[in-house]
């Protein structure tokens, strides 16, 4: 057989390649007043400006189920679960939760990717193509690692105070008020959402963004993800700019941030996570 990858649902991985990949996922909660919704399995319509709409991680138990089932499938061979950032989500630590209750404990492996979306998508691809050429289970592991310490991730938003709400936004930022002069340009560093700098127009942020994705990817190649959240044609701009400044794109994806991370980011932000080559 071969080692099996698990990943949560805010990684906003393409179906095709969590397909193609045989990656699991587990759902991310999203709660809509007293209503569960969990990402990607059940329906959902957000209103993203309501301050009724948060999210939560996944139970232990539901981590537990997936992990199980992806170790069996997996033939004995093991696990590797790569998860958003535990500065972010509970969802991490409510996966060592999971693990220590599990018999063959030894055979599961978490990551924390140190980013969200597809800062954690990317190493989970990196690492599931290891496992589906055939790697041993250490060495998956040590690839998702590695993958997530090179991850780079900057994101430009229209506005802080969903951040602020859910409390992803490092104090850094706590000056911004609800009416924005200035846009905005986050990152993540060692997990946590920071703000980056502070530009006076939209035009100059989308400057600013590609900026900092070329200087990340550097000139020795890398693999980039586009992401967006009701943004379509400014991510294909973005996307568009990146292609003909970056050496060596090995694959870029454009992909919507899910509703786990669009109740938290808002309409109209557009991220692009770099991930350098080896």
């Amino acid at each position: 057989m071969a080692v099996v990858v698990v990943t949560d649902s805010s990684a906003n991985l393409p179906a095709e390649l969590v397909d193609e990949l045989d990656i699991a996922i587990v759902p991310i909660h999203v709660l809509i007043g007293d209503r569960t919704i969990r990402e990607g399995v059940d329906p959902v319509d957000i209103d993203y400006a309501s301050d009724t709409v948060t999210t939560s991680a996944a139970s232990p138990g539901e981590l537990r189920a997936v992990y199980e089932a992806a170790l069996a499938r997996s033939g004995g061979d093991g696990v590797v679960a790569v998860h958003i950032s535990r500065q972010l989500s509970g969802t991490w630590e409510a996966g060592r939760q999971a693990v220590r209750d599990m018999d063959a404990a030894d055979k599961v492996r978490l990551v924390d990717s140190l980013g969200a979306g597809l800062a954690t998508g990317l190493p989970v691809l990196t690492a599931a193509r290891r496992a589906r050429d055939g790697a041993a289970l250490d060495v998956v592991y040590d690839t998702a690692v590695a993958a997530a310490a090179r991850a780079r991730t900057f994101i430009l938003v229209n506005r802080t105070e969903q951040l602020r709400r859910g409390g992803r936004l490092s104090s850094a930022a706590a000056f911004f008020g609800s009416d924005l002069v200035t846009k905005p340009l986050l990152q993540i560093v060692e997990g946590r959402l920071e703000l980056r700098e502070k530009v006076r127009t939209r035009s100059k942020a989308f400057a600013k963004l590609v900026a900092a994705a070329v200087d990340a990817a550097g000139e020795d190649g890398a693999t980039i993800a586009v992401q967006h959240l009701g943004a379509e044609e400014a991510a294909n701009t973005v996307a568009a700019q990146l292609r003909d400044l970056v050496p060596g794109i090995r694959e870029l994806i454009i992909a919507e941030f899910g509703p786990a991370l669009g109740v938290h980011l808002g309409p109209g932000a557009v991220g692009v996570l770099v991930l350098p080559l080896p």
